[in-house]
């Protein structure tokens, strides 16, 4: 299944608070008993007997977050003590987990665009100004470009002439 994720302008807080709370509730388990607790499972099982609070901005995270801890925590800590009781692994029972593919054409792209140009600090937000003093450097000869894939360019996409001998 592939997801296309928009840009997340919001946050259900009660997954924070219910990861934090099995964080808690995990350490003061027997190390033998921690072990075949699968959180992920810990955290799903406790989240579908909890209201979700969302929230959209700093302000609003915060009074979710005081509304939260003051009427919710003990609803939260029977949760997911509930949910560590059921969701305790089984050595024989093997179930592969929920692998979401996230469309990650733009992140792969300024990726590869790191590469081509030898630019690590390369983001967004500046690709124009980048590819601009690429060429440029280019038009005065100071980068010689190479198609990728050839001998020459297999390490590095492009050469800069300044340290070439």
């Amino acid at each position: 299944m592939s997801i296309v994720q928009p840009a997340q302008t919001y946050l259900n807080v009660m997954e924070v608070l219910v990861a934090e709370e099995v964080d808690k509730q995990q350490k003061q388990l027997p190390p033998k008993i921690a072990h075949y607790v699968n959180k992920s499972e810990a955290i799903a099982y406790a989240l579908n007997r909890l209201p979700p609070l969302y929230a959209t901005s700093q302000k609003g995270l915060q009074q979710q977050r005081l509304r939260a801890t003051r009427e919710m925590q003990p609803k939260i800590a029977l949760a997911v003590r509930q949910a560590l009781a059921a969701i305790q692994r089984d050595p024989l029972r093997s179930s592969p987990p929920l692998r979401l593919e996230v469309d990650r054409g733009p992140q792969d792209a300024l990726r590869g665009l790191k590469e081509l140009l030898g630019s690590e600090d390369l983001s967004w937000a500046n690709l124009v100004d980048e590819v601009e003093h690429t060429l440029i450097r280019t038009a005065r000869g100071e980068i010689t470009w190479h198609k990728r894939g050839t001998s020459l360019a297999e390490s590095h996409e492009w050469q800069d002439s300044r340290y070439m001998l």
